[in-house]
């Protein structure tokens, strides 16, 4: 028993569990038409019950004494002990160092999947600190507080047998103790800096790098000498794992993982061979002879290592069997000479290494036999106009019979042009015409006779429908009509038939039908459907469909809401194949409530598992008025599909895909598009093309086969096979052309051949350089340069142009300092004394120029160099020109010479205009020396507005203008010189008198208000009355101590008691019982008329308030 000290103890310690004996009990519960037991017992310290419910019972007790458990405890970062498997069961460890619990699952066929739970059934969670391995055991980079639990436990899902096998359960204690310091990654797995892979081809190809540290190292992912296939490659377990699924010879090499933290980085390079099994590159087929002639059979196959190719005669190697002089045997071929009546048998090919092998059977058949035509005799075609047409002619003879069409008995045979004849003696006529119509002969001879065959063309006008059916709606109990106007060819008949829904329309005693509509009165919900007209003559069909729908009347009970607004409609349902062919498969599925809007169209799209799963691609779309359609589909693509429906709304939701159809495989049927041929080096052609798309491989195994040779020389086409875009031609002469061609191949065989394309080699540096180059024709800003050309042979590549490099080297004024940048112009000229016109150059300067003649790839040696002087030009605008007011009639000008003068200066001059609206009037003019840059000029008319004109001279004139306006705008203010009037003292004068006199008119209107104040009698009422006095002429007097005071409720007078009314009815009324208004309206507030004996009247009221109160209040 090792003994291992415990972090801060000295001593050794004994593990307490040793010597002590464990239980550990498992029963199953299953239910099963019979019943038997099984009784294993496990011997631990601890005892755990699992119970599974299946179709059958059994018990199992295992007995046994396991080997002593260890408390293992590390006290450094190191790799962690991951075995042997049964030695490790619990353990603590410090915080911060890696960890590593073995997996060791059975050894099963295929091997079991492997996963870590805990106790409670719940997955152990994996991240890029905690994660499994490729072999199942689980990795810790670094150990964390939370990792600490007693129940990791390891188990084996045996896929077979659907069972799970259980480890014992490992216990994980984790110690803080002192602080780990942070450290560099170091490898888990694999160990080491270097270690290697085999894979076959066409297996997946899984590398692992896990590793250790603190931090937590990320993992990342190289390939030495190229890019990772990023279509191929996927990143797995936190980027710690690289899946490849489908492995090629392209695949091999060299890849590199790195693991990095920000202590450090560590590298682990993993050699990766890629091995293959045999697979077809030209595949054996059965051979026919006729004595005498010649023939072969090639069996030519590919893998890694490369395959041996044994050839077998009627089961028997071909060594062993009996001599034929008129065969040859040369390696993966058999040549055939002179072959005889006798020597037919059947030949195999066996083409094999240590990782599989390929077997092909091929009949060779020596006859000697007249030609025969295998089909009917003197048929009768007909096909509609402009449509492809093939006449057929199948025939057998031996030799090979040399087959021909002639039309009418005439003429030469038919190839070429409007023909084609294929080998199986197939006639193909692009696009049938009425001047195609005749009698087609086929005439097939050999040595041994001839014989021939007729075939009556007739070309008819295709069967339309020129009025067809349109969606519509109707409302129940209206009357719906379909249009349906068919033309054809005057000599086919045309049966017209209407279906509803796909099923044959059944008229009855309502629906009415004519020759060119169908009528449908009184229409009811069951009339609801798709309609179809199909017009079908004995060669050709045309087909129209519409939906109609039926509508609800609009009530007009405003409690009845109107029919539903259209919706997107549901999705198709039910979806099924059937027709199940090679290429193709009939599709069907029910729409779905279309929600009141006419579905238009069905979008059916197809997904695939093979190369982009889980991606939904459009497949092709139909009309909404049909539910069953054929697909054609691609060879080797595991299908399936699904529906979405269209309305004038919007799309449906998906339907629920299809069952799956898996299409086998056929040769390519697609070229290779973009072949091209480029040097990249001078001794050197890399020839590339565009891969086929995934769903064009249309098999497995697919490679491309090339072939290449000197254009100029004939010389014999050289050829290779590779998986690859692209193949470099090495050893090459400097730039001379190649003819290319390319040929797509699978495992089920060869497509066609693209036509041939011009590639070259690599280019060199071109040997010469232009000669006498020279100008004239100098200008201000530009020249016109001469120069002899190079001889042709001396480009070494393909001619692009001849590169002038010019630059500026000084100016001629002096003390102007310039840019020195070099500037390129290319010409393209091939003629024998070319010339050119260089412009946008600057006046007044000092070039210098050079010729040099340029490929593709490369400059050659440069030219003499020329220098040109350019002459005085007009100079640009000055650098900046500004416009500031200083006075109300005076302005100032100011601005800067400008940056290139493009000669001597000889001043300014400024014209200046006045503006109204849109339009100048007539200009004055100021001219200025050269040292002068401002001036101040007084306005005539301080109301005008003017615009400025100013620009620099030479002696070759005036150069571009600069301008400004003055104002700018009506109410901007022109610079910050301009005199303000809002500090003028007659300004605040002013300001000052009409602000007192606003105050006085205020004042006045506020005594005027208070003036004419009133009460409202509720308040009155609320007043003790004073002692009644009664007066002479019969009234009272409602007198009190406060009589000179405010009523309440009202505002105080400034003058004296309130006014009372002047209205005419109270000076005139009796004995002032009320007061009205003239109209005889009651004033509904009490008022007080004054006289010279201050007598006062009045009368109780109602409380509505006075208008003529309202309007004093206004007042």
């Amino acid at each position: 028993m090792p003994r291992l000290q415990r972090p801060g103890g000295g001593r050794e310690q004994q593990d307490p569990a040793e010597g002590l004996q464990y239980v550990h009990t498992h029963t199953h519960t299953h239910t099963h038409p019979h019943t038997h037991t099984h009784t294993h017992t496990h011997t631990h310290t601890h005892t755990h019950t699992h119970t599974h419910t299946h179709t059958h019972t059994h018990t199992h007790t295992h007995t046994h004494t396991p080997s002593a458990v260890h408390n293992c405890v590390l006290s450094s970062p190191q790799r962690p002990p991951c075995g042997p498997r049964s030695f490790w069961s619990r353990c603590w460890c410090l915080r911060a160092i890696p960890w590593c619990w073995p997996a060791t699952p059975p050894q099963a066929c295929p091997p079991p999947y492997t996963f870590w739970m805990n106790s409670a059934m719940i997955p152990i969670p994996q991240d890029r600190r905690v994660s499994m391995g490729l072999n199942g055991d689980l990795y810790f980079s670094n150990v964390l507080a939370k990792d600490a639990h007693t129940d990791y436990s390891c188990n084996a899902r045996f896929l077979f047998t659907h069972t799970i096998q259980q480890k014992n359960p490992f216990s994980l204690k984790v110690q803080s103790g002192r602080r780990i310091p942070e450290s560099m990654p170091t490898f888990l797995s694999p160990s080491g800096s270097e270690s290697s892979k085999m894979v076959l081809r066409g297996q997946q190809l899984l590398l692992e790098c896990i590793a250790a540290g603190l931090p937590t190292p990320s993992i990342k992912w190289f390939k030495k000498g190229g890019d990772l296939p990023a279509q191929k490659v996927k990143f797995e377990n936190h980027n710690k794992t690289l899946k490849i699924v489908s492995v090629s010879e392209e695949d091999a090499g060299e890849y590199v993982c790195l693991a990095n933290n920000h202590v450090g980085g560590i590298r682990h390079n993993i050699h990766v061979q890629v091995k293959g099994a045999p697979y077809w590159l030209d595949k054996p087929t059965n051979l026919v002879l006729a004595p005498d002639e010649n023939g072969r059979l090639v069996c030519r196959a590919s893998g890694n290592p490369r395959p041996q190719v044994q050839w077998l005669v009627n089961g028997e190697p071909v060594e062993s069997s009996l001599p034929n002089p008129s065969r040859e045997m040369m390696g993966d071929t058999i040549i055939f000479r002179s072959v005889q009546i006798g020597s037919s048998a059947v030949y195999q090919c066996n083409a094999s290494n240590q990782h599989g092998y390929l077997l092909a059977n091929a009949f060779v058949s020596v006859l000697d036999m007249a030609p025969r035509i295998l089909g009917p005799k003197s048929q009768l075609i007909k096909v509609i106009e402009n449509n492809r047409t093939f006449l057929d002619c199948p025939f057998f003879g031996s030799p090979l019979p040399d087959l021909r069409w002639f039309k009418n008995g005439q003429g030469s045979g038919l190839d070429g042009g409007h023909y084609r004849v294929y080998i199986n003696g197939t006639l193909e006529i692009k696009r049938a015409r009425t001047e195609d119509e005749g009698t087609y002969t086929c005439v097939a001879s050999n040595i041994m006779g001839t014989v021939e065959n007729q075939v009556i063309l007739e070309v008819k006008e295709p069967t339309r429908i020129v009025r067809g059916l349109e969606h519509q709606s109707a409302f129940r109990g209206s009357t719906a009509r379909f249009d349906c106007k068919v033309k054809s060819d005057p000599s086919l008949p045309v049966t017209v038939s209407w279906l509803k829904d796909d099923s044959p329309l059944s008229l009855g005693w309502r629906l009415r039908r004519d020759e060119e509509s169908l009528s449908i009165p009184n229409v009811n919900e069951g009339d609801q459907g798709v309609y179809t007209c199909t017009a079908q003559s004995e060669i050709d069909q045309d087909v129209s469909s519409a939906r109609l729908t039926v509508l609800e009347e609009v009530s007009f009970n405003p409690s009845v809401s109107s029919a539903l607004p259209p919706d997107r409609p549901d999705p198709p349902m039910d979806l099924d194949l059937s027709d199940l062919a090679v290429r193709s498969v009939r599709l069907t599925w029910i729409p779905g409530n279309d929600h009141n809007s006419v579905i238009t169209q069905f979008l059916v799209q197809y997904e695939e598992d093979r190369w982009e799963p889980g991606s939904w691609q459009n497949l092709t779309s139909y009309p909404g008025d049909l539910n069953s359609v054929i697909l054609q589909l691609s060879p080797f693509i595991n299908y399936q599909f699904r529906v979405i429906a269209i309305n004038s709304v919007g799309q449906s939701a998906p339907s629920h895909p299809s069952p799956r159809y898996k299409t086998s495989g056929a040769p390519p049927d697609a070229i290779p598009s973009g072949l091209q041929g480029w040097g990249t080096k001078k001794n050197n052609m890399e020839i590339s093309w565009e891969p086929l798309l995934n769903v064009e491989r249309n098999g497995p195994n697919l490679h491309y086969q090339l072939w290449w040779r000197r254009k100029d020389t004939g010389e014999a086409w050289s050829n290779v096979t590779t998986t690859g875009s692209k193949h470099v031609v090495h050893d090459t002469d400097t730039y001379v052309p190649y003819e290319i061609r390319i040929q797509a191949l699978n495992d089920h065989g060869a497509g066609p051949t693209s036509n041939v394309a011009t590639g070259y080699s690599g280019e060199d540096k071109p040997t010469d350089a232009p000669t006498n180059l020279r100008v004239s024709n100098v200008d201000s800003t530009s020249v016109t340069i001469h120069w002899n050309p190079v001889d042709p042979s001396s480009v070494m590549g393909e001619f692009k142009e001849y590169r002038l490099y010019y630059w500026r080297e000084a100016s001629l004024l002096k003390g102007l300092r310039v840019s020195q940048e070099k500037m390129t112009r290319g010409f393209y000229s091939i003629a024998q004394r070319p010339s050119a016109v260089l412009g946008g150059l600057v006046p007044f300067s000092h070039y210098r120029m050079l010729m040099v003649v340029a490929n593709r790839g490369h400059e050659g040696p440069p030219s003499n160099t020329v220098e040109v002087r350019t002459k005085e030009g007009v100079p640009d605008a000055p650098k900046y020109f500004e416009i500031v007011k200083r006075a109300l009639d005076t302005i100032h000008l100011q601005w800067d010479k400008p940056l290139e003068p493009n000669g001597v200066l000889i001043g300014y001059q400024l014209k200046y205009h006045t503006v109204n609206g849109s339009k100048l009037g007539p200009y004055r003019l100021e001219t200025f020396p050269p040292n002068i840059t401002q001036y101040t000029m007084r306005l005539p008319d301080r109301a005008t507005r003017y615009k400025f004109f100013l620009s620099a001279l030479t002696q070759v004139g005036a150069g571009e203008a600069f301008t400004g306006e003055f104002p700018r705008s009506a109410n901007e203010a022109y610079s910050k010189d301009q005199v303000d009037i809002a500090t003028q003292g007659w300004f605040i004068g002013l300001m000052c008198a009409i602000a007192l006199i606003i105050l006085i008119l205020l004042i006045v209107c506020f005594i005027k208000r208070s003036r004419g104040g009133k009460y409202p009698v509720r308040d009155k009422k609320d007043l003790a009355l004073d002692p009644v006095d009664q007066k002479e002429d019969g009234s009272f007097d409602y007198h009190s101590d406060e009589d000179n005071k405010p009523l309440q409720g009202s505002q105080a007078s400034l003058d004296g008691p309130p006014k009372e009314s002047d209205d005419s009815l109270v000076d005139y009324g009796e004995g002032g019982d009320g007061q009205f208004n003239e109209d005889g309206s009651f004033i509904g507030q009490y008022t007080v008329k004054k006289d010279s004996k201050d007598e006062t009247e009045g009368n109780e009221s109602s409380e509505a308030t006075s208008p003529v109160n309202a309007i004093y209040s206004l007042a």
